[in-house]
C-alpha cells in the first residue's frame, strides 16, 4: 500500500514537472528546455526570445504606426540662412514595406513561440513515461536523417513567403491608397482611400468602358491563342508522325526553331514583316493583286496579327509534347481499329485525340492562364496599339497585364494598376483551381 502511495506521488510530481516546463516556456522561450535539461536547445531558443523581444518592443510599434498612418511628416523646404534646404519627411512606401516585413517576422516569432511551448510540454511527457529526452546532437542527427526534406524546403518556403506573398500583400495595400504620379512619396504622403479606386474603375464611364473592353479582349485572346497553339501543334505532330513521312528527326528539328529563337527577336522580325507600308508581307500580296492590309494599324487586323504571331511561337512546344504522348499510345489499339475497318479520321478522333487530351488537359489549362498574362507578344508586337481615344491609357490590343504595365510604369496610376492586378489574380486563380480540380489527369481515381 505504501509503494502504491509513493507511486501516485511520483506520478503527480512528474505531471507537475511537465506543466512547469510548459509554463516556463510560455514565460520565455528556452526556459522549459533548460528545465528539461536540453541545454543547447534552450540557449538557442533564449537567443531567439531576445531577438523576438527586440522586435516586439522596438520594431513592431513603429511598423504598426507606419502601416496605419503611412507617415505624418511631409518633405519640406526650410530656409537656412539665404538658402533653402530640403528636409526629408516620412516615405510612405518605405514605411509600408518595413511594416509588412516586421509584421511577417513577428508572425514567424509567434509560430516559434507556440512550437516552443509544445516541444517543452512533449518533452515533459516523455520524462513522465520514464523516457530520456534526446540530446541536442541526437536531435540534429534525427532532423538530418528523417526531416531533411522539410529542412531543405524551409529555404524556398521562406523565399516564397518574403518574395511572393509579401509583394502580393503590398500590391493589395497600394490599391487602397491614393498613390499616383501626382501624389508620389517622398514629396507627398500617401493616404488610405478605402475602395475609392475600385468604385471609380466601375462607376466612371471612361474607366469602366476601358476595363470591360480590355477584359473581354483578354479572354478572347487567351482562348484563341491557346486553341491555335494546341491544335496547330496537334496537326503538325500528326503529320510528322505519319508512317510515310521520311526524315522525322529533321522535321521535328525544323519546326522547333521558332521556339528556340528568343521571343523578342521573333516579335521584332514579325513586326517588320507585317509593317503596313514597307513590310514584305504586303509587298508579296501586291504581287498577287491584293491591296495592302493594315496589319498593325487597324484594330481587327492587329488582333489577327497577334493570333498569327502567337501561333508561330507556341505550336512547337505543343507539337513536341504531343509527339511524346503519341509514342506512348499502345499500337494494339490502332491494329484493333484497322481490323474493325476504322478510317484514319476515326482513329484520330477516337484514339489519338482522347489519349493526348487526357495528358495535355492540365497543360492546356495552364497555357490558357499563361496566355491571359502573355505580356511579351502583345507588348513587343503592337505595344497595345492602335490607340483608342475612348480608352483610359489603353489601346485596342491591350490585355489586362499590358494595361497594368502602362498604368504603373508609363502613367503612374499605381493604385488603379494594383486594382487591375487584384482582379487578374482573382480571375486566374479561380479559373485555374476550378479547372484543375475538374481535370481527371490530376485525380488518382480515374474511374470517378
Amino acid at each position: 500500500m505504501q509503494e502504491f502511495i509513493m507511486e501516485q506521488e511520483r506520478s503527480k510530481l512528474t505531471r507537475t514537472n511537465s506543466r512547469t516546463a510548459a509554463v516556463l516556456s510560455a514565460l520565455a522561450m528556452g526556459l522549459g528546455q533548460l528545465y528539461n535539461r536540453q541545454y543547447m536547445k534552450g540557449v538557442i531558443l533564449l537567443a531567439v526570445h531576445a531577438l523576438a523581444l527586440y522586435t516586439f518592443i522596438f520594431r513592431l510599434p513603429h511598423a504598426v504606426w507606419g502601416l496605419v498612418t503611412l507617415g505624418e511628416t511631409e518633405t519640406q523646404l526650410k530656409k537656412v540662412g539665404r538658402l533653402y534646404k530640403q528636409v526629408m519627411g516620412d516615405h510612405s512606401v518605405f514605411l509600408m514595406i518595413e511594416g509588412l516585413v516586421t509584421v511577417f517576422v513577428a508572425l514567424i516569432f509567434i509560430w516559434i513561440y507556440v512550437m516552443n511551448i509544445k516541444d517543452s510540454y512533449r518533452t515533459g511527457k516523455m520524462r513522465e513515461q520514464g523516457e530520456v529526452p534526446n540530446t541536442f546532437k541526437e536531435t540534429v542527427s534525427f532532423v538530418l536523417s528523417y526531416r531533411f526534406p522539410y529542412l531543405i524546403l524551409a529555404v524556398p518556403l521562406a523565399g516564397v513567403f518574403f518574395f511572393t506573398i509579401m509583394p502580393i500583400v503590398f500590391m493589395i495595400l497600394i490599391a487602397f491608397t491614393n498613390y499616383t504620379a501626382t501624389h508620389t512619396p517622398p514629396k507627398n504622403l500617401l493616404d488610405w482611400t478605402g475602395f475609392e479606386a475600385f468604385r471609380e474603375l466601375f462607376r466612371i464611364k471612361e474607366w469602366s468602358r476601358t476595363f470591360y473592353s480590355v477584359t473581354l479582349w483578354t479572354i478572347v485572346w487567351a482562348l484563341l491563342a491557346t486553341l491555335t497553339g494546341y491544335f496547330g501543334g496537334f496537326a503538325v505532330a500528326l503529320l510528322v508522325q505519319q508512317k510515310r513521312i521520311r526524315f522525322k528527326s529533321f522535321w521535328r528539328t525544323l519546326f522547333i526553331l521558332p521556339y528556340a529563337i528568343p521571343m523578342f527577336v521573333s516579335m521584332l522580325i514579325l513586326q517588320n514583316m507585317f509593317n503596313g507600308q514597307f513590310g514584305p508581307v504586303n509587298q508579296y500580296l501586291e504581287l498577287f493583286g491584293i491591296g495592302k492590309i493594315p496589319w498593325l494599324s487597324d484594330p481587327t487586323w492587329a488582333k489577327v496579327t497577334l493570333i498569327i504571331a502567337n501561333f508561330w511561337v507556341s505550336f512547337p512546344v505543343s507539337m513536341l509534347m504531343i509527339i511524346g504522348i503519341m509514342s506512348t499510345i499502345p499500337q494494339d489499339m490502332y491494329e484493333a481499329a484497322d481490323i474493325d475497318g476504322a478510317s484514319a479520321f476515326q482513329k484520330t478522333r477516337l484514339i489519338t485525340f482522347p489519349c493526348v487530351m487526357y495528358s495535355m488537359a492540365p497543360l492546356v489549362i495552364m497555357s490558357f492562364v499563361g496566355n491571359m498574362n502573355n505580356f511579351n507578344v502583345i507588348y513587343l508586337l503592337t505595344n497595345g496599339n492602335p490607340i483608342n481615344g475612348d480608352f483610359q491609357y489603353a489601346g485596342d490590343t491591350d490585355i489586362l497585364i499590358t494595361w497594368l504595365f502602362k498604368l504603373s510604369m508609363e502613367n503612374g496610376q499605381y493604385n488603379f494598376a494594383s486594382v487591375i492586378g487584384i482582379i487578374i489574380f482573382i480571375l486566374l486563380s479561380a479559373f485555374a483551381i476550378w479547372n484543375v480540380r475538374r481535370t481527371k489527369a490530376f485525380k488518382e481515381d480515374t474511374s470517378s
